[in-house]
């Protein structure tokens, strides 16, 4: 999935108020584009990842079980992981898109290339 950075866009799983995780490509407090991950068991985190060049990134999420990891490009071809935890889900949780923009006047997102896919993957932390 292919984000065009305009304050933040994200994915999200979700499995309820207090359990649920996502993946961001967010303008930082510090005028920086980021990737971004929030994993919520209860009490929430927050945590940066890395700041890609530009402004567009793909994010992808890959689940085995109840242990997801995060993933990210620049390119659309060469994924990072940013993040791998677990997160005590249902077999079927609710997956989408989000886009906001906490503080401004907000902006244009632009979703490109969005596919869900039921495969296993042989390496969680490779996302293949």
């Amino acid at each position: 999935m292919k984000f065009k950075w305009l304050n933040k866009s994200r994915i999200e799983q979700r499995k309820g108020r207090n359990c649920w995780a996502k993946c961001c490509f967010e303008l930082t407090d510090f005028s920086t584009h980021a990737v971004a991950s929030v994993v919520t068991k209860g009490n929430s985190d927050d945590a940066n990842g890395c700041n890609p060049e530009g402004n567009t990134a793909w994010l992808r999420v890959c689940r085995v079980g109840n242990n997801f990891a995060f993933h990210y490009s620049v390119d659309g071809v060469n994924f990072y992981m940013i993040r791998y935890f677990h997160l005590p889900a249902d077999p079927a949780i609710k997956v989408g898109l989000l886009a906001q923009a906490p503080i401004g006047d907000g902006g244009v997102r632009v979703y490109e290339n969005l596919s869900i896919e039921k495969k296993t993957v042989k390496n969680i932390r490779a996302g293949k």
